[in-house]
């Protein structure tokens, strides 16, 4: 490893990234050496921990940081370092927890928060809050309770019952006005036209000569690593090597290596290309490139859709959701995914592209089997289309879980209903859990259509649902369980369009 300046026009074959000020150069990288191993075995940091080594607990949580789309302020984000590859880093910044103490060994507010309010008792879960408090104190000058719970859904810990995190959550904000006097840099929301503080412009002084126009090719030995910069190039790569791991936030194929040991020859990354990650809302519907993280992605569909602001909220947890991709998690196919059931009822479709061609083709039609899609070798998502919101239309999305926080679905359901007087003029159901693949209830969606919207239709569509899925048993539920609360959550969904509504769940808390 050295540290030392990029010469300007340098072949790309090294990853490069900014640490505690120091550019840092990695000219040979294994491509699936996780960003915690490199910490812990190569530099000696020890401070983040494994625990789970699948991004769940939150022990290993580091920030990145790097520019915004238009590059002129810093967007920092907590992630889960156990399952992210060292070569993702490339062009960004890396804060650990070591790098927070103050120059004369000062410790930095949050750490202080969390010693005067006695957060921590064994420590090995506390560098992990200390990291995802960080990101919080970075990013929301004065959070709710409701934002504080939120930021530490993914860190878990057995010790302290978390009343005393979330003291110093509720401490550490405190210092905000601190922060404003001293030039800190911040990323919370500025008013149009707010420039970064001296702090904020010496770190993109410090990015910008990552920011290299050419694309990634690295890797060791016969393992490679690509990280092209527009769809072109990504075609491209993926014609060449149809065998390709295609790697998006790591979220998925991290577990691949971390807990499958599986060797991946070669792996493009989708992070870098430029048209994967931009997403806006037109005249004709939502468009998300299929790189656009979670956190991302969730925003615009919430704006339009904020009856799906409670599944988004309990999808895995915030560092997860700010690696993880929208795209990544409808191609690996998993039948417990949160966001597909959802999407299922809005009528998504994706846009596919291999090569020069593209086609679209309905997320109804793109789940053939178990972990099977539709993909063809080397074709991938290039967008998600969402239809936007038909006038009267109700949407409604429930998960059951063992656990609340970071945990998949036993069953998760969607609903999305469009009255005429009190006719079913369209009505669509989707389960995941429920399944080899998560599905729509078609029969269960004729028993209603043309329909009137009362108790005694309903009981007919929820016998319909029989023909529509036979659930298996494992480790998260029984057959029987799955096919009761699909059953009830069909029911839910009635008394939710029918009666008067209740306090939504994020209303009253966790």
């Amino acid at each position: 490893m050295t540290r030392t300046p990029i010469a300007s026009g340098e072949s790309h074959s090294t990853v490069r990234f900014v640490l505690d000020g120091d550019i840092v150069e990695l000219p040979a990288v294994d491509p699936t050496r996780t960003v915690l191993q490199y910490l812990r075995e190569d530099l000696g940091r020890v401070g983040s921990k494994e625990g789970c080594a699948e991004g769940d607990c939150g022990a290993c949580t580091v920030v990145v940081v790097e520019p915004d789309d238009c590059g002129e302020r810093l967007q920092a984000r907590a992630i889960n370092s156990c399952i992210q590859f060292l070569p993702t880093l490339d062009g960004k910044e890396l804060i650990t927890v070591e790098s927070l103490r103050g120059a004369d060994g000062q410790l930095h507010p949050v750490q202080q928060a969390l010693v005067d309010q006695h957060g921590s008792q064994c420590g090995f879960c506390t560098p992990g809050f200390v990291m995802s408090l960080f990101a919080l104190y970075k990013n929301n000058a004065s959070p709710t309770r409701r934002e504080i719970d939120a930021a530490l859904a993914g860190n878990l810990c057995r010790c302290t019952g978390y009343r005393s995190i979330v003291e110093a959550a509720t401490r550490m904000v405190s210092d905000y006005d601190g922060r404003q006097r001293s030039g800190d840099w911040l990323t919370v929301p500025r008013a149009p036209g707010d420039k970064a503080g001296s702090d904020e412009k010496q770190r993109l002084e410090r990015l910008r000569p990552l920011q290299n126009a050419q694309p990634l090719a690295c890797g060791m030995g016969d393992r490679k690593f690509f990280a092209p910069k527009n769809c072109s190039e990504m075609a491209r790569l993926l014609q060449q090597y149809p065998e390709a791991a295609i790697l998006a936030g790591g979220t998925d194929v991290g577990l691949w290596v971390t807990k499958h040991h599986r060797e991946l020859g070669v792996v493009i990354h989708t992070g870098k290309v430029k048209e994967l990650r931009v997403q806006a809302a037109t005249h004709s519907g939502l468009e998300i490139g299929a790189a656009v993280t979670l956190s991302d992605a969730m925003q615009l569909i919430v704006e339009h859709y904020p009856t799906l602001e409670e599944l988004f909220l309990r999808f895995a947890s915030p560092p997860v959701r700010n690696a993880g991709t929208l795209g990544g998690n409808i191609a690996n196919g998993s039948p417990i995914g949160d966001s597909m059931p959802a999407l299922l009822v809005l009528d998504t479709a994706l846009l596919l592209r291999r090569g020069d061609d593209n086609r679209t083709l309905s997320l109804n039609d793109f789940y053939v089997d178990y972990q099977e899609t539709a993909l063809r070798p080397g074709e991938f998502i290039e967008k998600i289309l969402i239809p936007l919101p038909a006038d009267g239309a109700r949407v409604e999305c429930y998960k059951v879980s063992k656990r609340f926080d970071q945990d998949i679905a036993a069953v998760c359901g969607a609903f999305r209903l469009l009255l005429d007087d009190d006719i079913v003029a369209d009505i669509k159901v989707a389960f995941g859990g429920m399944a080899a693949v998560p599905k729509r209830a078609e029969t269960c969606e004729k028993a209603l259509h043309g329909k009137p919207w009362n108790q005694y239709r309903l009981d007919e569509a929820v016998a319909a649902l029989a023909d529509d899925f036979s659930p298996i048993t494992d480790m998260r539920a029984t057959a029987g369980y799955r096919k009761r609360i699909g059953e009830n959550l069909l029911k839910r969904f009635y008394l939710d369009t029918t009666a008067a509504a209740g306090p939504r769940l994020y209303a009253y808390g966790r």
